[in-house]
């Protein structure tokens, strides 16, 4: 046997195997693709093109943007949206402000009381509270129908502040000692050292906690009344029980087709996290990789 035989799964694949693996793929991607693009084209479809089509449009003749103008009008999707752009950006900001200072804290060996306070944290995601007891706790502090009871409970997830504290345990020790030497203190240690040093994986936390605030429906329907529900709760509400907006109406009296309605408000839903997800993909399987494998 020569030496230079290369092992089978160095081999280039034969032309069949290349060929299903391209069919496979076509497959997933009209999968992906062919809905988003059906929810997109009926949102643009005019009345007659929905009713004609049975309700779905895959590729709309007379495209207009009636149903955004409509329900962007001043009306409930506008307030809902405003509340939800609020509470992703509020709550994501503070969310990686108390997990990164939590995560560097519990980096750092000989912290006081550090070990107990790792498992507690940890002991909370082995065992998360119930709805009940939560109902109660935002209860007793005052916190419902606020918008602070979208933040406060979920202020720190714990798959985030592992991911955080592994990738701060990983930068080289002779960095934090040098900060020393120059007098940094542990804020200024932070400030100039360890978050430069981790934009990888605070775009990637930054990223996962947007996503969890910008897609939350849950807390809103328990903890705040209708006239302050975020987006994806007017989403919810409306495209999945079923229940009309009061703002479908146009200003010539005529209604928009309740599909297309639902598929706009779907749209708008969907589009901020897809903008903002390509700025970040570049950090993404870095951060997540370093910092899980390093905790």
């Amino acid at each position: 046997m020569s030496a230079h035989v290369r092992p089978g799964w160095m081999e280039k694949p034969k032309p069949l195997t290349q060929a299903a693996k391209t069919v496979a793929l076509a497959a997933v991607v009209l999968l992906v693709c062919v809905p988003f693009l059906v929810i997109v084209s009926t949102s643009l479809a005019s009345q007659r093109e929905v009713v004609e089509g049975g309700g779905w449009v895959l590729w709309p003749q007379e495209p207009t943007l009636k149903a955004y103008q409509d329900i962007l009008d001043g009306g409930i999707v506008t307030h809902a949206l405003g509340v939800s752009a609020g509470v992703t950006v509020v709550g994501t900001l503070l969310s990686l402000a108390c997990t990164v200072t939590l995560a560097y804290a519990l980096s750092r060996p000989g912290v006081f009381g550090g070990k107990p306070v790792l498992l507690l944290v940890l002991f909370t995601f082995l065992f998360p509270p119930g709805m009940i007891p939560s109902f109660l706790v935002v209860k007793e502090l005052g916190l419902l129908d606020s918008y602070s009871s979208l933040v406060l409970p979920v202020l720190v997830n714990v798959f985030n502040l592992v991911v955080l504290r592994g990738f701060f345990q990983g930068i080289p020790e002779e960095l934090y000692e040098a900060a020393r030497l120059d007098g940094a203190g542990d804020w200024r240690v932070l400030w100039s050292v360890v978050l430069p040093l981790s934009k990888a994986a605070l775009a990637v936390v930054g990223l996962f906690y947007a996503v969890a605030y910008w897609n939350s429906w849950f807390y809103a329907s328990l903890y705040l009344e209708s006239d302050h529900w975020p987006l994806q709760q007017v989403l919810r509400t409306y495209v999945v029980a079923g229940t009309d907006l009061t703002d479908t109406a146009t200003s010539e009296g005529t209604v928009n087709a309740p599909q297309t309605v639902q598929m706009a408000v779907l749209v708008i839903a969907t589009v901020p996290i897809l903008l903002v997800y390509p700025f970040l993909q570049k950090y993404f399987t870095k951060g997540v990789l370093t910092g899980a494998i390093k905790s």
